[in-house]
């Protein structure tokens, strides 16, 4: 595991398109699938990565808190399965119904929607208002497997309040910290 920091894309960037099988359905997803007229959601996480476990349950109830005022999720996993097997869809589908994902879980298996958003680690997160800009990207919360502090997903609630009730979300965000993604490797010719 390598501890990465997220990169931060430029708030104002549009979110790129995506067509991926969600395990749950196995029926293709699109961003237009998913889009709402409040906010979006898009985040990379995975199986395997202690980051992405610590916050999970927090995340799953965060979502269907949010989902109820309108805003949408939907999570990607993009790390390379022939390295992590336990990042396969399989097993995503089976982490997704026992934890009763309320959003869909995406498979990247290109990796090129990782490479779209500019996603560095697990947990990354992006949030997009109706006209798909970016006004959120970085960390769930200040919390970290062992630094003690209570996982809320403070940072992320913060943004999503600010959409809901029409204010400007806060320019000074956080990147969030976590396991690289699982690069495939590329044989050299």
């Amino acid at each position: 595991m390598v501890l990465t920091p997220s990169s931060m894309m430029p708030l104002g960037t549009r979110a790129p398109n995506f067509k991926l099988v969600d395990v749950i359905s196995d029926e293709v997803v699109t961003l237009r699938d998913i889009e709402s007229d409040i906010g979006t959601v898009v985040m990379f996480i995975c199986n395997h990565c202690p980051y992405v476990k610590h916050i999970q349950n927090m995340l799953v109830a965060l979502a269907k808190d949010y989902i109820m005022k309108g805003i949408s999720f939907v999570a990607i996993n993009s790390n390379d399965i022939s390295e992590f097997p336990e990042d396969s869809p399989k097993e995503m589908k089976k982490l997704a119904d026992a934890l009763d994902f309320p959003f869909p879980y995406l498979f990247d298996y290109s990796q090129q929607v990782a490479r779209d958003y500019g996603a560095t680690c697990t947990p990354d997160f992006f949030l997009f208002v109706e006209s798909m800009e970016c006004v959120y990207r970085g960390q769930f919360d200040e919390s970290r497997p062992g630094n003690h502090v209570m996982v809320t997903g403070k940072d992320l609630a913060e943004a999503l309040d600010c959409l809901i009730l029409g204010k400007e979300v806060t320019p000074d965000q956080h990147p969030s910290i976590g396991c690289n993604i699982k690069w495939a490797q590329v044989a050299v010719r």
